[in-house]
């Protein structure tokens, strides 16, 4: 049944071409935009804060296409559903909803991974001055850690999105989230450059598990204990947002108040 579903939200992303030329076009754009300010940045600087200039061109690259496979609109579906009233429909189903809301994520991710994020590296690459790792087992260390960062950013949709259930309009909600993962993640600034009590304050959070680790399992070919530990804390927090994630949804289904339908 999951594979269906799945399959199904592939094909709907499959039919709105438009949006996947243009998708290349403008995250090419925000890593040429990124690119060009941080080696503004670097000047005649060869490392900063344990990144090469050249890992630091590579490290843009990469966070962007990745965040084309971990980006989707979970919370905003959620939150329609909850104010139009389907959701009422969708809860006397049988299935568990929340869990088809996270493989309809996957199937979304998975055409912009193989149809978005490879074929717009492919053209990144003869653009800026990146390095790839060549065939190794690095690829599959990333596509481990890409996704469990997957799972940490859906779970933190979800939790946005069932936020609807309490506070009706939380549209509000959803932009500030957009924002403080963008930010807090390490796609637009990566971790090291924020300061010291900074970098403290967001490793207790689960921003970096999304896409500053993966990223760097990939740019630095992260090996041995440091690859165990960024997995763990990816893995870590797979398993702690799920707790407030079921708590809520309890007591959401207990107070469902349907505005429309």
């Amino acid at each position: 049944m999951y594979w269906e579903v799945i399959r199904i939200r592939f094909l709907m992303m499959l039919a709105y071409r438009v949006n996947y030329y243009s998708g290349i076009v403008i995250y090419s754009l925000n890593i040429g935009v990124y690119y060009f300010l941080w080696m503004a940045i670097y000047g005649g600087e060869s490392s900063l804060q344990g990144l090469t200039s050249l890992q630091m061109a590579t490290y843009i690259a990469v966070s962007w296409m990745a965040r084309a496979f971990y980006f989707n609109n979970l919370d905003r579906e959620i939150a329609q559903e909850i104010r139009d009233g389907t959701v009422a429909i969708q809860l006397i189903r049988p299935y568990p909803y929340l869990l088809v809301k996270v493989f309809q994520g996957f199937g979304e991710g998975l055409f912009r991974l193989l149809l978005f994020s490879v074929p717009g590296m492919i053209v990144v690459s003869f653009i800026f001055p990146i390095h790839l790792p060549g065939f190794s087992d690095v690829w599959l260390k990333f596509a481990l850690s890409l996704l469990l960062g997957f799972i940490v950013n859906v779970q933190v949709n979800i939790l946005t999105g069932v936020c609807a259930f309490f506070i009706l309009n939380n549209q509000g909600l959803i932009r500030a989230k957009r924002v403080a993962v963008d930010l807090l993640s390490g796609l637009i600034i990566p971790i090291p450059f924020y300061p010291e009590w900074a970098q403290l304050l967001l490793s207790y959070l689960p921003f970096q598990a999304i896409s500053y680790l993966p990223s760097l399992v990939l740019v630095k070919g992260l090996a041995g204990e440091e690859f165990v530990h960024a997995i763990l804390i990816q893995a870590a927090w797979c398993v702690l947002l799920w707790i407030p994630i079921r708590v809520i949804w309890k007591k959401a289904r207990k107070t469902l108040i349907v505005q429309g339908g």
